[in-house]
């Protein structure tokens, strides 16, 4: 068990303020008009990074504020209250960070981490290949050393920020296949480094993030930017994953929230029948459950952060998290669309956009019957030993 780095209420509180401003003020506003520009806009990106906003949980060493996985957490939430979006560039600049900061050598790490933490760099991650999704140990993508350096040749695919990206952490195949998991090594690859391709996926949301694929042709990186030992790749991104899955779920939360807060307001100034529909329980009641059920989902995804922060197990929260928290959000959006009633209807208003954005986190990072096995494997391990 590992000490939680101390971060005090008062500091928390302020974190949060911040992070609610900038997330009402600067990012809310602009949410719709972000999907037609179908990118980020790098300027926000690097003002977040001034709040300290993006990884502060990441060590003070390489730029975050050395805070708990759970602060950072808070901040990912109100800033998906804002922008579901933008919320993407904490989840994976915590998530590659961490990555980075733990397994990277260190002259890769400086160089890289604090541009993240600063807003500077977008890095994605790369596991997911045509023929493999969930079942990520079967990657085909090769990594053939050569002397001091690695040869890569393959595609990736369903990768969020595809074209956007300054950088990847991509997940190649240095052992054979019939090694599985133990074959797999991670590399951090520049986006402008010969040999690299790529293109862009037409999706149903989350347009601003973008998703699309890799083309590998022969791309020669050196071994220094290998992270981790060779063969080890797969145990790294999985321990990620672990933690991101917790913050998939707050961003869904964020999202979720934001709909049932405008639709609260709705339903007091909505009149009908010569009354508020706020005075009728068939409005109000529908209501009243969801915001109970995220809740539940927000204490479920702060706690797994809180297990990560004390050193504990929390895979199975963490799937419990991408299980509930993206199904739970998704009904609540679409509540919140049925209840505004025609108006609910136009694209005028956010409800259909953040409906489309949590949808694909129902798929992405693990679906719901990945994580339900990953869950039922858990209690049938406590069951037989």
């Amino acid at each position: 068990m590992r000490a939680e780095p101390a971060v005090t209420d008062e500091e928390l509180a302020q974190l949060r303020e911040t992070a609610r401003r900038f997330s009402i003020e600067e990012l809310r506003p602009a949410y719709q008009t972000r999907e037609d520009q179908g990118r980020f806009d790098r300027v926000l990106i690097r003002r977040m990074g001034e709040l300290g906003l993006i990884g502060p949980e990441l060590p003070a060493r390489l730029g975050g504020l050395g805070l708990t996985n759970v602060a950072s957490g808070i901040v990912v939430e109100q800033i998906a209250y804002g922008d579901f979006n933008v919320a993407y560039v904490l989840s994976s600049g915590s998530l590659i960070g961490q990555i980075l900061a733990q397994h990277a050598s260190d002259e890769l790490a400086s160089l890289w981490v604090p541009r993240i933490v600063e807003g500077d760099a977008l890095v994605a991650i790369a596991v997911t290949e045509p023929d493999t999704g969930s079942d990520a140990a079967r990657l085909s993508l090769k990594a053939v050393r050569k002397g001091d350096r690695y040869v890569l040749s393959g595609e990736k695919t369903s990768i969020s920020i595809a074209d956007q990206a300054d950088a990847f952490v991509v997940f190649a195949r240095t052992g054979t296949k019939d090694e599985g998991a133990r074959g797999i090594s991670a590399f951090l690859v520049e986006a402008d480094r010969p040999g690299l391709s790529r293109s862009r996926l037409a999706d149903l949301g989350s347009k601003a993030v973008g998703r699309g694929s890799l083309f590998f042709n022969d791309l020669e990186i050196p071994s220094g930017n290998r992270l981790g030992p060779e063969g080890q790749g797969f145990v790294q991104v999985m321990n990620g994953f672990d933690f991101n899955r917790a913050f998939i779920g707050l961003m869904c939360i964020g999202a979720a929230q934001a709909s049932l807060d405008e639709t609260w307001r709705y339903a007091v100034d909505r009149q009908a029948f010569g009354a508020p529909i706020s005075s009728y329980q068939g409005v109000t009641f529908p209501l009243a459950d969801l915001e109970a059920q995220l809740h539940a989902a927000r204490q479920l995804c702060l706690h797994t952060l809180s297990l990560r922060d004390a050193g504990a197990p929390h895979t199975s929260e963490a799937a419990m998290c991408k299980l509930l928290a993206p199904r739970t959000a998704f009904e609540t959006i679409r509540q919140c669309l049925l209840t505004h009633g025609h108006y609910g209807w136009s694209m005028d208003l956010p409800h259909q956009q953040r409906l489309r954005d949590v949808m694909g986190l129902e798929i992405g990072d693990g679906t719901a019957q990945i994580m339900k096995l990953i869950i039922a494997r858990d209690r049938i391990r406590r069951n037989t030993t």
